[in-house]
């Protein structure tokens, strides 16, 4: 394998990435309309834990409404579990929805599951939610089920329930998924919710752990948390500064070089650096 194969990955082959993945409940349309504007990255709608099961087909048809028109920002769907009453009933409504980016699917423990949906929505693209010890012991095997699924992301709530672990206790877990998201070329993923909208210092703080254990952006539940998860997750102006001198050596040099402050350069640190530059470009609109 050459260096250039064994450091290409998915943040800097494909489009750019979400940073801010906004929830909105799939039954207020209100609620819908003003994350579409927030300025997130992509858009989630919700027709499982923010929706009473009274609602469900109504946030159903309301979401299937929403997306027989493109939108700004990409706009995807977390269906309800596939075990359960709901979720047969929201593909047959949402695919083939030319709004419709992509299919978030909770509690997924088996890749039958994914191989499932692909099929019936014609490879849409789908996340993966690993909510429990099952999913996350199969994490690799999931993240390779389909060439369908392109991300995995942790139900964190869920995943602290079944484990009896506090919020620390659960960066194994974070890790985990992390590699094993690499190791199937898959983006990295992002980081899951914060639950309290009212902790912004709580907020980038976990942010900032998250971007060190490798996730890459990160869920939201309300648009104030919008900036903080961005101003975490993208780097700095000496860190964009960096990565251009360290890509700009690289790119009048073969093999490893030592840059005039005494730095040592490689394939994996010319890697790092193209990384860093693509997500500079990355900002809300």
């Amino acid at each position: 394998m050459t260096t250039d194969a064994m450091y290409t990955d998915a943040l800097t082959t494909a489009p750019a990435p979400a940073l801010t993945w906004l929830y909105a409940p799939g039954d207020r349309p209100t609620t819908v309309a003003k994350a579409l504007a927030s300025g997130a990255h992509a858009v989630v709608v919700d027709l499982e834990d923010a929706v009473a099961p009274e609602r469900k087909e109504y946030a159903r048809s309301a979401t299937a409404e929403l997306l027989t028109a493109h939108h700004p920002v990409p706009v995807h769907v977390r269906v309800n579990a596939l075990d359960g009453p709901y979720a047969g009933a929201d593909l047959l409504a949402l695919t083939g929805l030319v709004g419709l980016a992509g299919l978030r699917l909770p509690k997924i423990t088996d890749p039958a599951q994914v191989v499932r949906v692909a099929e019936l929505t014609d490879s849409l693209p789908l996340f993966a939610l690993l909510e429990s010890a099952l999913a996350i012991e199969r994490a690799y095997t999931l993240a390779t089920a389909h060439p369908a699924l392109r991300g995995l992301a942790l139900g964190e709530a869920d995943l602290r329930a079944d484990l009896g672990a506090s919020d620390s206790g659960l960066d194994w877990v974070r890790s985990r998924v992390v590699c094993a998201s690499r190791a199937a070329g898959l983006a990295p993923p992002a980081q899951s919710v914060f639950p309290d909208i009212r902790d912004v210092d709580g907020l980038a703080a976990s942010c900032a752990h998250g971007r060190a254990l490798g996730f890459l952006g990160r869920a939201a539940i309300h648009p104030r948390q919008l900036p903080v998860i961005e101003r975490a997750y993208l780097p700095d102006p000496a860190e964009v500064a960096a990565a251009e001198e360290i890509v700009k050596a690289a790119e009048s040099e073969s093999g490893a070089l030592a840059l005039p402050d005494g730095r040592f350069v490689d394939a994996a640190v010319v890697h790092a650096a193209r990384r860093t530059l693509t997500l500079s470009n990355r900002r809300r609109g």
